[in-house]
């Protein structure tokens, strides 16, 4: 198995990773939001930005 950063072969002691440099790039992608999963706006999303106009404000 190859590792997913650099391509090179993976240590079983970072596995699936070459090394811990490679782990802490793939960590740094998923904590700044480089990695996201796709998802279709729907109607019901766009709706949770708008504040519910039935309810008196106090």
């Amino acid at each position: 198995m190859s590792c997913p950063i650099c391509a090179r072969e993976s240590d079983p002691k970072y596995k699936p990773f070459c090394s811990r440099r490679c782990a802490d790039i793939d960590l740094g992608k998923w904590l700044n939001g480089s990695y996201a999963i796709p998802a279709a706006i729907t109607a019901q999303d766009e709706d949770d930005d708008v504040p519910d106009q039935s309810l008196p404000l106090q």
